[in-house]
């Protein structure tokens, strides 16, 4: 049975797709099977696997709202043992025309349930709102990754986040957690950046990962071509980076053939 792990922030610009596509990505590299679920209308996590969105005929919002099954909608992208369930900009109007069904806040566990087994990890990449379709996504997961970026306005979307992970904990899933908390868009020539991370470490009591996503310009190139940073350039720094969030996570996780492999050295530069 998969282990579901919702990537979310309503904060826009934070790093969470880019969380989403490179820690799916990295973790289907270490010889994991992987589904990624784009829940986001922009589908930018589609593209940035190298799926175009225009050429699915089924999608998360027909499998949402419609009741499609996700598999007639996966696809297979060219990273070994990554998968997607794409999304489409139909899904802008979803959660109006989820208003009135029974059951609403569980459509997405309802999808999830059909596959979960066929998979070591769903990664779900959330809309940059706390709306319904997040709700839906925080149901279904049975964690949350949170990536922050190293900036102050940041921790305002991480204490809104915290408030409706308690709210979706007491009222629809209790066995909800923090998987933990990213640091994203790190430049160590900022004094600003150091502060924040200081800030965090003082005021966050759930876990924050040892590893931190420094800024990188292969990062930024990747999606441009539908690749994820540890296929476009696995010796950069930004798939260095990626690679070791996958082994930290999956050693948190009691992941055997993680827990003897070793963490690679960083290069010092932040290009």
């Amino acid at each position: 049975m998969g282990k579901i792990i919702a990537i979310a922030n309503q904060k826009g610009g934070v790093g969470k797709t880019t969380t989403a596509i490179n820690l799916a990505a990295s973790i289907a590299i270490l010889d994991r099977k992987v589904l990624l679920i784009d829940s986001d209308p922009q589908a930018n996590a589609s593209s940035g696997v190298g799926i175009n969105p225009d050429d699915a005929e089924v999608d998360t919002y027909e499998c949402l709202v419609h009741g499609a099954d996700p598999r007639t909608a996966i696809v297979e992208t060219a990273t070994a043992n990554l998968y997607l369930l794409p999304s489409s900009i139909n899904l802008v109007g979803a959660e109006i025309e989820l208003v009135g069904v029974s059951q609403r806040e569980h459509r997405m566990k309802k999808l999830i349930d059909q596959i979960k087994d066929d998979y070591d990890y769903i990664f779900i990449d959330c809309l940059p709102s706390l709306g319904l379709i997040t709700v839906n996504a925080l149901t279904a997961a049975d964690s949350v990754v949170i990536p922050v970026q190293c900036e102050f306005f940041s921790l305002e979307g991480y204490g809104k986040l915290k408030d409706t992970i308690n709210i979706v904990r007491d009222s629809l899933n209790p066995n909800l957690q923090v998987e933990g908390i990213v640091m994203s868009m790190y430049d160590k020539r900022l004094r600003m950046a150091n502060m924040v991370i200081e800030e965090v470490k003082n005021i966050v009591t759930d876990r924050i990962f040892d590893t931190i996503i420094h800024r990188n310009s292969k990062v930024g190139e990747a999606p441009s071509l539908g690749q994820p940073v540890i296929v476009y350039d696995a010796a950069s720094k930004g798939a260095i980076n990626f690679l070791n969030l996958a082994l930290e996570f999956l050693k948190n996780n009691g992941d055997e053939a993680a827990l003897t492999a070793t963490m690679t050295s960083e290069n010092d530069t932040d290009e």
